[in-house]
């Protein structure tokens, strides 16, 4: 009897499965659109002004394109130009390696030196971190106008203090063996916002680290190195990629400095690309030489393939830095 009842109540509950399942169905179903609908902007923003730009630059990069006609494929012509056809492309690429490998990480010393007095000040806090905040509030465009008369070699206020203390200024934006140090000084002078995060990460330090280490006889330079360096070296990884990814396209201040300093600029002022690179081709920088090749040569095609190649070469360097710091970043649950 106990089993005929069991038997006879198997039906129902087989019958009673498949409800509960495709309610469940239908609850993750309102729960998915739900998230969809919450997360449309994003996905529409990201779709339109990332995702469709991207691949249509990836279609262009195999077409020749002018703008004026309709883009004709021509297969991988643009990336063989590009390799070794293109005259201008390694100078280019060499500045913009000098760029990142000297501007970078003197950019990162200067703003951890610069963190370091302000974080030491005893009074004043306040006023200095806006002092050194306030540059980065400088449009690009202005401050480098304003660095290219600073710096000008016949009337600027610099070399003529130096003449007064007896020393002969360089040539600076009018050089091409001072032109990027020049350039460089510019990038030292717009450090805030670096400053202002490793300003917060230093003073995030635990006290008790260097008192133990003061404790144990280390001297400020061993604190520096043992305890801040070590707290700190996740905003410097993070400060490293922003800067070399920053350096990679690298354009407005170099745009601006190659057309204002060149002689002549006012003159050529309806097209001031022919300056572009002055003085010799020393401030032609990578993205501005596709700012060129797409818009005074309108040669859409190969500057597509050049937005393409640099994009890959930012994900690269980004992917070995990171893969790389393992082995002297130093966090709570560790970098990976």
């Amino acid at each position: 009897m106990t089993v005929s009842g069991v038997a006879g109540a198997r039906p129902g509950a087989l019958a009673v499965a498949p409800e509960r399942r495709a309610a469940k169905r239908k609850a993750q179903w309102r729960r998915r659109r739900m998230v969809l609908l919450m997360m449309s902007p994003w996905i529409v923003g990201f779709t339109v002004f990332f995702g469709y730009p991207l691949i249509a630059n990836a279609y262009l990069s195999f077409t020749h394109y002018d703008l004026l006609s309709s883009p004709r494929w021509i297969g991988t012509r643009n990336y063989d130009f590009m390799f070794s056809g293109d005259k201008q492309i390694w100078p280019a690429v060499k500045n913009t390696l000098w760029f990142i490998a000297i501007a970078v990480p003197l950019q990162v010393i200067f703003a951890f030196g610069v963190a370091q007095i302000v974080a030491r000040a005893r009074s004043g806090v306040g006023f200095f971190r806006t002092v050194f905040y306030l540059p980065t509030l400088a449009p690009p465009v202005a401050a480098t106008l304003a660095f290219v008369f600073l710096f000008n070699p016949a009337t600027g206020p610099v070399n003529t203090i130096l003449s007064k203390i007896g020393i002969e200024g360089p040539l600076w934006f009018q050089s091409p063996s001072w032109s990027k140090p020049s350039l460089t000084l510019l990038a030292l002078w717009g450090v805030g916002n670096a400053m202002i995060i490793f300003l917060a990460a230093i003073l995030d330090v635990p006290k008790h680290l260097h008192e133990s280490a003061e404790l144990d006889g280390a001297g400020w330079f061993n604190r520096m190195r043992y305890v801040t360096l070590p707290s700190i070296s996740p905003v410097i990884l993070f400060s490293v990629v922003i800067g070399v990814i920053q350096g990679l396209q690298y354009f407005d201040q170099a745009y601006v400095a190659s057309t204002v300093a060149a002689p002549g600029a006012a003159g050529n002022a309806a097209d001031s690309s022919i300056n572009l690179g002055y003085p010799e081709g020393s401030t032609l920088m990578y993205p501005v030489l596709l700012y060129q090749q797409g818009f005074r040569y309108f040669n859409m095609g190969y500057a597509a393939a050049m937005s393409i190649m640099l994009l890959l070469v930012s994900l690269v360097v980004t992917l070995l830095i990171v893969r790389n710091s393992n082995r002297w970043v130093h966090a709570a649950g560790g970098v990976k």
